[in-house]
């Protein structure tokens, strides 16, 4: 069952595309129809998510005006100060200037430092010069929180992937058995944080973060979802992948005022007794970070949710020494973003192994994300090429009609229509833009503004291929599935 779960996205994804083909020839009236109609869709469907981008974007901007740690002084009963926080930081090969940008804004935030302990997760094949750049980070940090502990997740460990889920298992557990059980903290007191090593938080992050916890409906059965902004080197970026870095942004913003439907994505926090209790990450899957969701869920009969936090932290947006590296590795990075397709068999095998979650329940969730792994992979190539099939593959009989002679025009007018949307993601990408370096000038607001006309072909080249070659490696299983991939970083 759960192989073929595996097959259902991708086959999905190529049925999608042969009949497009097949029907542009066959039947290419009533797929012209179907695209004027699909255009009108994605038009309303970029309107209804704008005002939900608008409102989490004003949402955060109001929360990073607010001082939490008075808020959380205000609480009845005010008993924050018991709270600590596990901040969990995996480690590849990353160099030393980013994770020391990553401390540095760690050590700035305003929350009690002796309430906060660090992991620092090394590898243990990244070789000897992780190890030389990890005690360093400890030589110069260590003594600014509460606890600060260097693990080495050990290579080649038996029913693991070498990637970043299996190195968080092992340091947390270090972390377990090292500092939390030694010193007897309260398991429903902390909350465990994971973060990518180049993510920089805001002063009041922490105090935000515990605001939440203390406050929501059900703390100790909520993920804690913050906004990802890959901006940390937006200037550095090549024009494409500045772009593309906004996009998952976008995605995570909307998703927050549609918390409904919102799980959990790349920098994260949980509570650590819940943690503790399903047992940590899988250590043979990918997608570490949104599969935890689905670990808790399952485990907790679907009792859990994601709480947003309408606040943001800060990221590095995908770059190499070359232009031609960058986008390998940008490619590379959305293409394992997109293997979180793995998400669908996993959800679903559990969905048929689970009796107690409601029906509707599951029904809700396999159509979010069955149809967002689809459109991922599809809605790019329908709106830029496949749909325009019918004026290529039609019959002679069919560029007669007057449907063809308007075809064109009336999808052409939506689509540019939807220019509207575009034009709002440009400005709002430059609102978002962290202090302007010293070379920026006015007319770099221009360039800035300007490079989002290459969002047709970028969707394409860098969301929808990926996607596709994701959804097509999942189906294929064996020998072409893929493995994790940590994106490199440099300064």
């Amino acid at each position: 069952m759960h192989r073929f779960f595996e097959i259902l996205p991708g086959s999905l994804v190529w049925l999608t595309f042969l009949l497009m083909f097949l029907f542009s020839w066959k039947f290419p009236s009533a797929v012209a129809i179907f695209f004027i109609l699909y255009t009108f869709y994605w038009l309303f469907r970029i309107i209804y998510l704008h005002f939900h981008l608008r409102f989490s974007f004003n949402e955060a901007r109001e929360n990073l005006k607010v001082n939490w740690l008075e808020k959380l002084k205000q609480l009845t009963p005010s008993n924050w100060q018991e709270i600590y926080h596990l901040v969990v930081l995996p480690m590849y090969k990353e160099p030393i200037e980013v994770i020391e940008e990553t401390f540095k804004a760690l050590k700035a935030t305003d929350y009690p430092k002796d309430r906060i302990i660090v992991v620092l997760a090394t590898e243990e094949r990244a070789g000897l010069e992780a190890k030389k750049t990890a005690s360093k980070i400890e030589k110069k940090f260590g003594k600014d929180f509460f606890k600060f502990l260097v693990t080495n997740h050990p290579d080649n460990l038996p029913n693991e992937i070498p990637g970043k889920g299996s190195n968080e298992t092992w340091a947390t557990k270090q972390a377990k058995e090292k500092i939390i059980d030694v010193l007897g903290l309260n398991y429903e007191r902390i909350i465990a944080s994971v973060f990518d090593v180049d993510t920089q938080v805001p002063p009041g992050y922490f105090g935000r973060l515990t605001y939440v916890f203390l406050t929501c409906d059900n703390p100790q059965r909520s993920s804690y979802q913050p906004i990802p902004l890959f901006v940390n080197n937006i200037y550095q970026a090549p024009v494409f992948s500045r772009v593309m870095s906004f996009f998952p942004t976008f995605w995570q913003m909307m998703q927050q005022s549609r918390f409904e439907q919102l799980s959990t994505f790349t920098s994260q926090a949980m509570p650590f007794k819940a943690l503790v209790e399903i047992g940590f990450w899988d250590t043979h899957l990918v997608s570490e970070d949104s599969l935890v969701f689905w670990k808790f869920y399952f485990h907790y009969d679907g009792d859990w949710r994601t709480e947003p936090l309408y606040y943001p932290i800060s990221m590095d947006a995908t770059s190499a020494k070359t232009l031609w590296g960058t986008a390998v590795n940008l490619y590379k990075q959305q293409r394992r973003w997109a293997w979180g397709a793995e998400n669908i068999p996993y959800m679903l095998s559990g969905f048929v192994k689970n009796k107690k979650i409601p029906f509707r329940k599951k029904v809700f969730w396999t159509f979010v994300f069955m149809e967002g792994f689809h459109s991922w992979a599809t809605s790019p190539f329908i709106l830029f090429i496949l749909g325009w099939l019918p004026l290529f593959l039609g019959s002679y009989e069919f560029s007669l009609t007057l449907l063809s002679y308007n075809f064109s025009r009336i999808s052409g007018f939506i689509l540019n229509f939807s220019v509207a949307g575009l034009i709002a993601s440009a400005v709002l990408s430059i609102v978002l833009l962290p202090p302007k370096p010293k070379w920026f000038r006015k007319k770099h607001y221009i360039v800035y503004f300007l490079q989002w006309l290459l969002v047709p072909v970028l969707l394409v080249v860098f969301s929808a291929i990926p996607a596709v070659e994701s959804q097509t490696r999942l189906m294929l299983g064996g020998r072409f599935r893929l493995g994790f991939w940590p994106t490199p970083k440099n300064r």
